[in-house]
């Protein structure tokens, strides 16, 4: 990964989320983020900005602890926030905050105990959250939208499709002409691309755990792309076009998808 990044003289990292495996963490002092972060990114290609997402493994740990600016001081490329917009010209990139949107959390928690301090009362915060991101949307000037969340739209992983997003906020990026949805959460990679929406659906979430075997899409025609293994993707981007690259650990090419502006790509 850190490889490719210097290859490629990456501008920025993006994390998916599950920061800290398995319950975020304890607190600001928490050792976990040298052995998760500043002690595993070493690489000087990956010595860049990093935007990163919350999971829901980090909702069961100090969620405040990943969003201080005490780890910032600490190392100055971690940013990680609730949900954001990172303008680029052109390209937008809005990072959501998917995990309060997951009915099981709350109902069905499993003996997982969940931070949800900020939250609640939580039908305000969605409300509040998806209506920001529908107006952010609506004003981006940006010729390319990249919305970047922890939980799968659509996946053929074990996790599957998550309803509550196909319900409240694929709407909304279907509307404001959304070209990529970059998640997580999931343990593999992948890409989905359906008949029924202009969106491509792409997972990165091989950072660890994965080799789950479990692989289910009713249409394999609509399944472009799956790797039930550990592994990154990078995405690459102009005025006249997108590159998506998907890697195995050892930096191998995987799936490869391009598009291209029909308007500017025939100037």
């Amino acid at each position: 990964m850190g490889i490719i990044g210097e290859q490629l003289d990456i501008d920025f990292v993006v994390s998916t989320g599950d920061n800290f495996y398995e319950a975020g963490l304890t607190g600001v002092d928490d050792p976990a983020f040298h052995e998760s972060f500043l002690d595993i990114y070493t690489h000087p290609g990956l010595q860049k900005q990093w935007y990163s997402v919350l999971g829901n493994h980090d909702y069961r740990g100090d969620v405040e602890a990943q969003l201080s600016p005490i780890l910032r001081k600490m190392d100055s490329r971690w940013l990680c926030l609730r949900s954001f917009v990172i303008n680029a010209e052109i390209v937008e990139m809005f990072f959501m905050d998917t995990t309060p949107f997951v009915d099981k959390y709350f109902n069905k928690p499993k003996g997982s105990v969940y931070d949800w301090s900020g939250v609640l009362p939580r039908e305000r915060y969605l409300s509040s959250l998806l209506k920001d991101v529908d107006s952010a949307l609506r004003e981006s000037r940006a010729r390319w939208k990249i919305v970047v969340g922890h939980h799968t739209i659509k996946s053929a992983g074990q996790h599957g499709n998550t309803e509550e997003l196909n319900n409240r906020l694929l709407p909304i990026i279907q509307a404001n002409n959304v070209d990529l949805y970059i998640n997580g959460h999931d343990h593999c990679l992948q890409r989905i691309k359906t008949p029924d929406s202009p969106v491509q659906f792409l997972t990165s979430g091989g950072g660890s755990k994965a080799w789950r075997g479990d692989v289910s899409w009713p249409n394999p025609e609509e399944l472009k792309f799956y790797y039930d293994g550990q592994g990154f993707m990078t995405v690459q981007v102009t005025e006249a076009w997108i590159d998506v690259v998907f890697y195995d650990i050892g930096g191998e090419v995987l799936h490869q998808w391009s598009t291209a502006d029909s308007l500017l790509s025939t100037v």
